[in-house]
């Protein structure tokens, strides 16, 4: 069992009388997650996959609840985003049914946040779970073991069935990467066409580390514009893809408008491609490791609790810097090169414009950015 970093971060509000939803990407370990802190605990389990709980929860009132509920001062509604208006029932629970501690986990944001925010308004820890982070594994294995195993996480990512079936790394994304992982997306009457979005991420996975057109995209999918930016907003919403905004202030030459997109596990994005080549046979090394630096510092800053404001710059002149916090009021700037040897200046006119904190990430230090 590899011990998350979300664990002492929840912890601290199991006392408390607000609910904790978790929520993250189908198979990143929600369930063992709230199991293993409530381990110890006489708890009352929920799932809401099963259709007869579904239909219970659905129908019940004050009553029926207190009566589902019983004794047990500790609910978890598991896959809460199946039962309709679960945010109205969780809000029951919590304002009619004294000592009663909930945890809800989900795997699609559209269907469980849309929902309970507003009923759970001041009544709800909200939090996210990613695949493992390079931090748990360092925790888990050491320093010295985990960072033999970069190429393999480079390539193969870090969902925990992954990380648990080596030499099996490569059936395993398959099945995760298959219409499995975003199967709640497929369900949604508007989408008819399902190769569409399977056709999107394979656009999406080619073009990791460069800004993204969306006219670009709707001119390959043959679909309007308004529809790849609905379809990329539901991949963001189930944690498969997520964006980087240009940072943009004083400057008339900076790139305002583009995206970059990225994969919150690069073994998802190698499945999409088919490509699980080691780095020696690859020409998407740079990208790997870029999509590997910003999704593992994404996972430190949530982890962390540390409040920041992400971007990339580039200017239409192509000078670029790949990541950028602002943060404590200063600019943090991080270029990434997986070679060591390759030595990078940060653009003059950014330096000038905005005095940053300048850092090149490589894979001699990249672990004192991700520890």
């Amino acid at each position: 069992m590899i011990e998350r970093d979300l664990y002492n971060v929840v912890n601290k509000h199991i006392s408390d009388k607000k609910a904790i939803i978790i929520v993250g990407a189908r198979q990143v370990g929600k369930t063992t997650f709230v199991e293993n802190i409530l381990k110890d605990k006489d708890y009352l389990l929920i799932d809401c996959d099963d259709p007869i709980n579904k239909e219970q929860i659905e129908n019940a009132n004050t009553e029926s609840l207190k009566r589902i509920i019983g004794k047990k001062n500790i609910v978890f509604f598991d896959e809460s985003q199946r039962i309709k208006n679960i945010g109205l029932i969780l809000k029951i629970i919590i304002d009619r049914i004294k000592n009663v501690k909930i945890f809800v986990s989900g795997s699609s944001s559209f269907d469980l946040l849309d929902s309970i925010n507003e009923p759970l308004t001041g009544r709800k820890w909200e939090f996210l779970l990613f695949p493992i982070s390079w931090h748990e594994l360092t925790n888990h294995f050491g320093h010295l073991k985990t960072l033999q195993q970069l190429e393999t996480r480079l390539i193969y990512g870090s969902y925990p069935d992954v990380v648990n079936s080596i030499g099996d790394e490569e059936e395993v994304l398959k099945q995760l990467s298959s219409s499995y992982l975003y199967k709640d997306i497929l369900k949604l009457n508007g989408i008819r066409k399902p190769e569409i979005i399977e056709k999107l991420l394979q656009a999406l996975a080619f073009q990791v580390g460069n800004e993204v057109s969306y006219n670009e995209l709707s001119n390959f999918l043959q679909i309007d514009k308004k529809t790849v930016e609905s379809y990329i907003r539901l991949l963001e919403k189930s944690y498969i893809v997520f964006k980087l905004n240009p940072f943009s202030r004083n400057l008339r030459n900076e790139i305002n408008k583009k995206k970059k997109i990225y994969f919150y596990d690069n073994g998802i994005r190698n499945a999409i491609i088919s490509n699980f080549n080691s780095l020696s046979l690859r020409q998407d090394t740079g990208a790997l490791w870029e999509n590997f630096l910003v999704n593992e510092r994404i996972k430190y800053l949530h982890y962390n609790r540390i409040s920041a404001n992400v971007y990339f710059w580039r200017t239409k002149q192509k000078q670029e810097i790949d990541f950028i916090e602002e943060r404590g009021g200063k600019i943090y700037a991080y270029e990434f090169k997986f070679n060591p040897r390759k030595k990078i200046k940060i653009p003059n006119v950014f330096e000038k414009q905005y005095n940053p904190v300048f850092s090149v990430i490589n894979k001699d230090n990249f672990f004192e950015f991700l520890i």
